[in-house]
């Protein structure tokens, strides 16, 4: 009886070639660059050294959030997402201006409405203190604006 030699199975299959890939070195190599660039991002700043001068100043503030005046179909008007009669609208207005007039106020009105209701509406939020009035819209379901 004869053996084979070269393999413990003998024959053909001891020559085939490794289909195998190595990820070792691969993972070795990234891990080298990872920490590379772990310990290299904290020394690339940019921007020129400058040595800030202390202030005891109090930070800047964020805004607060707009006031939302809504008008429905019905002609009633909403403030903050409360009903408010007509009446009363303009003195809860000055009440919000007065705590912070730089604040940002937002018309919400039906698209049904007469435009001269919202002009008017836009006129009275004006009057009220407010300096940056702008009115809200929907955007077309198809996304930006179209001719």
């Amino acid at each position: 009886m004869g053996m084979g030699v070269g393999s413990p199975s003998g024959g053909r299959d001891s020559y085939r070639p490794l289909s195998e890939i190595n990820v070792t070195p691969l993972v070795d190599v990234m891990l080298v660059l990872l920490i590379i660039f772990m310990v290299a991002a904290p020394l690339m700043t940019v921007g020129v050294p400058v040595d800030l001068p202390k202030t005891t100043a109090e930070p800047v503030k964020p805004p607060k959030d707009p006031v939302v005046v809504t008008l429905n179909k019905d002609g009633k008007l909403f403030l903050l997402e409360q009903e408010v009669p007509a009446d009363q609208l303009d003195q809860r207005l000055k009440a919000l201006a007065a705590e912070d007039p730089s604040r940002l106020a937002y018309v919400r009105a039906d698209r049904g409405l007469d435009y001269g209701q919202v002009i008017d509406l836009m006129g009275r939020i004006g009057q009220s203190g407010f300096s940056k009035v702008s009115l809200m819209a929907e955007m077309p379901q198809g996304g930006g604006a179209q001719p």
